[in-house]
């Protein structure tokens, strides 16, 4: 490097330092001398140089001379770190962690290359327009995601690959020599390669070809592809997995708790493969009853640091698509080994326990077992015998039911709150397009299972949770839930009023009793879908954490998912810890557990939004077929450019545009969830019923366009 390069590079730092000075001590006006003396720096000539700095960036309007030759920054910057929150028209919003009370705004010129997501470092302007103080990025500290899907167009000297995400605003140039085989127009995953200073397009190559837009299969793995999960396990994965003996010895079950000789089942979904939880039952000599939970001891084959490890916690969770599942695990170990298939000996882990008559926990236990399913049950057939009284198990399952309504009787009294949410499901004939939609009911079978569950879960939380006070208190994942924010509470009250619904605020315990009373009083009626999504929203958004805090939708004091290890990658972190604790281990190391927990529930989060992603491009398949016909539905949200609507009769939701109602001018009054034509003073508010006629479906976004039919 050349004196003059490096010269300039040593007074770029200088510079820098200088500035940091001034940031650092608030703006305080300092000489000379005073900005030397806090750099340690007293030789003359040193002096001479910040002065000769101070000088130039005054001239360059970074800093202002005032009086007795004293300085300051012209401009206070501040730094800070967030998240990008890009918008339509290519500015974005810094998400920052509670540092400011609002986002930080950064025009597109001031972006770099900075990416929808991607965390970032920000100089925030002490000099902002409106609300939101304006900043500018100046590194890009982690990249959200580097691939994507879209569509490959190519030309005779080069290629662009337009992505589908829409928050992703630059085409990637493709060189031709990285087109992995890509023909023109179809769909397929892009990376990012490289960014060069002065393009204003990233550099990429196409990772892998998904197939033709519209196939089903394509547009599938599309959107697994969109959210981060890979489409198959690697190779050492699958390799492995097929290592693992099936083989069970005398040995390991000598280890365990034997219940094969206790009359034991599973019930799941009819398509299910994956079993991963059973019910063991009988009644003991005094009378009570032996319940126990027995749940896949995945944790048995997966070691830790493994391949097999290591891939179940990058995808965190198995993710559940229309037309699919995609395991965490591989098909041997989710489907073959773990699963708790009738008519085998299985390695679980259990929890075990002792219920007097009114579902009381009078003793219990956690520890390894090995059963025999006697029956693997559906949903229905269980129905069926809770219904009519007779079927297989008919005295055990009638039994199980009658004790689990206490369990569900008294999380009500304690202050738990009752979601029903709709679940929409579809009817696909042999390629995968919808034929038809319906609703899925819970009954009571649905519900004993999940008491079980829910009791399994509680109490091995607590029973750690026990383990040591204060400081001692041992390492362990729970899932906790907030109380939500009262601002957002009391807006839904509000909202609920209108429809003629009394929210208690007063306590945790009144506003839990007055939200069931709604959900019992909606259930059936318009608003149902509306009132219930609008409630959740206003709760705070489960998580997994180290830190030991209540669950509030539940009403229990400690939460953990112990019941799931098969599909959640949390319940094997908590199998291992329970299992090191019950043989009286150390505490675990908190900060490692607590950033597992972290990137759990950032999974979670995305397996959720690839599933409801993949609905909403079913619904649009399903219309588009329905162009022209009218339907009634009801209004499930408003925006400034438009409200949705939910078609009553089968779910699908779409939006009616503004700029499409003719007869008036039509604004958003955000406060009322509604919005109001401005001459006539026409109103329609979240919860109202309309008709009307499904105008567009746009497969590729997986948007539905309503038009209102007017009386």
């Amino acid at each position: 490097m050349s004196k003059k390069k490096n010269g300039s590079s040593i007074n770029k730092i200088l510079t820098q330092m200088v500035l940091d000075i001034f940031e650092q001590n608030g703006n305080t006006p300092l000489n000379y001398k005073q900005v030397s003396a806090k750099l340690n720096l007293n030789d003359p000539d040193d002096r001479d140089i910040i002065h000769g700095i101070l000088r130039d960036e005054t001239k360059k309007r970074t800093l202002k001379e005032i009086s007795h030759g004293k300085y300051q920054l012209l401009e206070l910057k501040t730094f800070i770190e967030g998240r990008v929150d890009m918008t339509a028209d290519g500015s974005a919003f810094i998400v920052t962690d509670d540092e400011f009370e609002n986002d930080i705004f950064v025009a597109p010129r001031k972006l770099r290359t900075a990416l929808n997501g991607d965390r970032v470092k920000v100089y925030v302007y002490a000099k902002s327009k409106g609300k939101n103080k304006e900043g500018e990025v100046i590194e890009i500290l982690q990249r959200a995601k580097m691939e994507f899907t879209g569509i490959v167009k190519l030309s005779d000297r080069f290629a662009l690959f337009i992505p589908d995400d829409r928050k992703m605003l630059h085409d990637i140039f493709i060189p031709m020599n990285e087109l992995n085989g890509a023909k023109n127009g179809i769909k397929a995953i892009a990376e990012i390669t490289d960014w060069p200073a002065d393009a204003k397009n990233p550099v990429g190559r196409i990772k892998h070809v998904l197939g033709a837009q519209g196939e089903n299969d394509t547009e599938m793995n599309a959107i697994l592809a969109e959210y981060g999960f890979p489409l198959e396990f690697p190779a050492e994965v699958e390799r492995e997995s097929e290592e693992i003996s099936d083989i069970i010895s005398k040995e390991e079950i000598s280890r365990r708790r034997d219940f094969r000789n206790v009359t034991t089942f599973t019930i799941d979904p009819f398509d299910a493969k994956d079993f991963d939880d059973a019910l063991s039952f009988r009644v003991l000599e005094n009378g009570n009853y032996e319940v126990g939970v027995h749940i896949a001891d995945v944790a048995h084959y997966i070691q830790p640091d493994s391949a097999l490890d290591k891939e179940a916690f990058d995808r965190g969770t198995s993710v559940y698509l229309v037309d699919r599942v995609i395991p965490m695990l591989p098909e041997r170990l989710s489907n073959g080994l773990c699963s708790l298939r009738p008519k085998e000996d299985k390695l679980c882990f259990a929890a075990v326990f002792e219920l007097d008559e009114n579902a009381y926990v009078i003793n219990e236990w956690f520890g390894k077992t090995v059963i025999h399913s006697d029956r693997r049950f559906t949903y229905e057939e269980v129905q069926s015998v809770i219904e009519s009284g007779h079927g297989d198990f008919e005295g055990e399952i009638l039994k199980l039911n009658e004790l689990a309504y206490k369990l569900r009787d008294r999380k009500f009294k304690h202050g738990a709150i009752s979601f029903e949410t709709t679940e929409v499901k579809f009817k696909l004939d042999e390629t995968g397009k919808p034929t038809g939609v319906y609703v899925k009911e819970r009954k009571d079978a649905h519900k004993l299972i999940e008491d079980f569950m829910l009791l399994a879960n509680r109490k091995v939380a607590e029973h750690v949770s026990k383990m040591g006070k204060g400081k001692h208190k041992y390492t362990f994942v729970y899932r906790v839930h907030d109380t939500p924010k009262p601002d957002a509470l009391a807006g839904f009250a509000q909202f609920a009023a209108r429809f003629g619904y009394k929210i208690n605020t007063k306590s945790d315990k009144e506003t839990a009793r007055s939200l069931n009373y709604l959900m019992e009083d909606v259930e059936g009626k318009k608003e149902q879908n509306v009132l219930t999504q609008l409630a959740i929203r206003s709760m705070a958004k489960a998580i997994y954490t180290t830190k030991s805090s209540s669950h509030y939708g539940l009403a229990f004091d400690h939460y953990t998912h112990f019941t799931s290890p098969i599909r959640r990658y949390p319940d094997v972190m908590v199998h291992r810890l329970l299992f090191h604790y019950l043989n009286g281990g150390n505490s675990a190391n908190a900060e490692h557990y607590e950033k597992l927990c972290q990137h759990s529930s950032q999974m979670e989060k995305k397996a959720a939004d690839a599933e409801r992603a993949s609905v909403k491009y079913k619904q649009a398949e399903y219309l588009r077929d329905q162009i022209g016909n009218i339907f009634a539905g009801v209004i499930s949200g408003v925006t400034e450019w438009g409200m949705y609507v939910e078609i009553i009769e089968n779910k699908c939701e779409g939006m009616i545009r503004l700029r499409d109602i003719s007869d008036d001018f039509y604004t958003l009054d955000e406060k009322n969830y509604a919005i109001i034509g401005q001459r006539k003073k026409k109103v329609y508010q979240l919860g109202d019923e309309v008709k009307i006629k499904v105008k567009n479906v746009d497969l590729t976004k997986k948007q539905i366009d309503f038009s209102l039919v007017q009386d």
